[in-house]
């Protein structure tokens, strides 16, 4: 999905080239942990560790970079880690999916610190979210999921796997049925395979083609819906929620609830990073999904397509975006999610 974002991608790489190539930096001698908000073989995971494997290289003093998997709350776990735990060095970052991202700005707790105030490191894609059947199921089409229950797993109450179909109900009138606790991407998708469950809404396309690319090969899921700030260029069939709604009000719900999908496999560091550390972090990111190797091991791994990255400065703009969406629309999602 290709963006005017790219340019500005192109140029933070060459801004900070110095920087990354400083061999006695700031980085030196420590360890970069990134905590996965996810489980072992989703797409976070997946690409979490092909970072990891290139990051160091771009980081003043070259340091180690360490992966390590903190499933649990659909990811508002790590955010909380990165708020009340992590040091504020740069040293620890969170890799997520884009649904936790809504958590501080329409989550039950009202928690007292905003989305906006995380340092935004970058994303690894801009992509779509789908609502899925697996293949079997009689349930096909968005006007079949209109008259019919359709069961589709969840994995916590900050994962679009549990906010996008209440959402969808609300907005569509569909009637998804949430069955949550599974603890990540290959956990539903053992669900959908034993029929424990009909679907999965949440279901970014990068996911699916990072963790299960003979789905789509093998044409194992129906396509009900999608979300996103525009059309997937992928599933130019599928129909899209944001044209369907017909209020002010329902289409603003939506540009909210889509607007992380503009940062699909999102990097955060903690709040308060010094900026120093926050532009060498962004700036090893930026250089490090530039680097023609990753690009190659993202291709392998997604099934052929290279990554398209949003950097830091551009995803801490829509952060601030999503942090001002009217009080109105906020306390109305809220409620919806939160009853």
């Amino acid at each position: 999905m290709k963006s005017l974002l790219t340019g500005a991608f192109i140029a933070t790489c060459a801004a900070g080239a110095s920087l990354a190539q400083t061999p006695d930096g700031y980085f030196k001698g420590k360890i970069v942990t990134i905590n996965i908000a996810g489980t072992s073989g989703g797409g976070i995971d997946i690409g979490a560790r092909i970072l990891s494997r290139f990051l160091g290289k771009y980081l003043p003093g070259n340091p180690q970079v360490v992966a390590q998997n903190m499933p649990g709350a659909g990811g508002v776990r790590v955010l909380e880690y990165l708020v009340s735990q992590s040091p504020k060095d740069g040293t620890i970052l969170g890799a997520f999916a884009s649904g936790p991202l809504l958590d501080p700005v329409i989550g039950p707790r009202k928690p007292p610190y905003g989305i906006d105030s995380f340092t935004a490191v970058g994303a690894l894609e801009r992509d779509g979210a789908f609502c899925t059947t697996w293949y079997t199921n009689p349930v096909k089409t968005l006007q079949q999921a209109k008259e019919h229950v359709v069961t589709v797993a969840g994995t916590g109450a900050g994962s679009g796997t549990d906010t996008d179909p209440v959402v969808l109900n609300e907005v569509l009138g569909t009637k998804f049925k949430v069955i949550t606790g599974y603890l990540g991407t290959q956990e539903t998708a053992l669900a959908l395979e034993r029929g424990e469950v009909d679907g999965r809404c949440g279901f970014g396309f990068a996911s699916i083609k990072a963790s299960k690319p003979d789905w789509l090969k093998e044409k194992k899921l129906n396509f009900l819906v999608q979300e996103g700030l525009e059309k997937h260029p992928l599933a130019p069939d599928v129909p899209w929620a944001n044209e369907l709604a017909d209020t002010p009000e329902k289409k603003a719900m939506l540009t909210l609830m889509s607007s992380p999908l503009a940062l699909s496999r999102p990097y955060l560091a903690p709040p308060g990073l010094p900026a120093a550390r926050a532009a060498e972090i962004r700036d090893g990111f930026a250089r490090a999904m530039a680097d023609p190797q990753l690009i190659e091991e993202f291709r392998t791994a997604s099934g052929g397509d290279a990554p398209e990255p949003t950097d830091g400065l551009a995803m801490q703009k829509i952060l601030v975006g999503m942090q001002a969406t009217p009080v109105s629309v906020r306390d109305r999602l809220r409620t919806l999610l939160n009853p």
